[in-house]
């Protein structure tokens, strides 16, 4: 049948972008501070190391504006112009109100992120490997290199795919959030 493509549209239950962004903050926090102790514990106990970087399982920080900064990048892939935007200034807005940060603070501290994401990515336009990348440098993972890698400053290729697929964990799974719901523009006015 030919509407059948429409009627699943139709039934999709609705969120407004301000949901939407709710369920992002919400689900991202949660995942974040449940999976970071996880990815703490693969990489200090990583054969490819010549020592441990023992990291802190409660140092979750920059993991949380790497994972924000990375998935941020993949919104206006799944929304139309204008409800992107919309939905990235609210998802921006939550966080500065649970970091209790001034107007827009946050949303400066992720264009860091994804600046330096960018410039150590280079070429390579793949977001997973820039987030990959990112933790190796913000977390200081070169020190525990072998001789040869650390020179370089460059993550192993061995280690780097290892910690790639760790990271692909950590990918918000838009397609299947919209097949799902359907999000709309509330037509509500952005918060402080």
């Amino acid at each position: 049948m030919k509407n059948l493509g429409f009627l699943n549209w139709i039934a999709k239950r609705k969120l407004t972008e301000e949901q939407a962004a709710n369920a992002f903050v919400q689900t991202t926090f949660e995942t974040v501070e449940e999976g970071w102790p996880e990815v703490a514990a693969f990489l200090n106990e990583l054969e490819g190391f010549e020592s441990s970087p023992n990291l802190n399982p409660g140092d979750y920080g920059r993991f949380l504006m790497i994972i924000v900064a990375g998935n941020l990048q993949f919104i206006p892939d799944h929304f139309d112009a204008g409800l992107d935007r919309m939905l990235i200034e609210r998802i921006l807005a939550k966080f500065n109100r649970a970091f209790d940060l001034p107007r827009n603070e946050f949303g400066k501290k992720i264009q860091s992120y994804r600046g330096f994401m960018k410039q150590i990515n280079h070429p390579s336009k793949s977001v997973l490997r820039s987030m990959t990348r990112a933790v190796f440098y913000k977390y200081h993972l070169n020190q525990h290199q072998a001789d040869y890698f650390r020179d370089m400053n460059q993550p192993s290729p061995v280690l780097e795919r290892e910690l790639q697929e760790v990271m692909r964990h950590f990918l918000w799974d838009w397609d299947a959030f919209l097949g799902t719901y359907r999000v709309v523009e509330s037509g509500a006015k952005l918060e402080d």
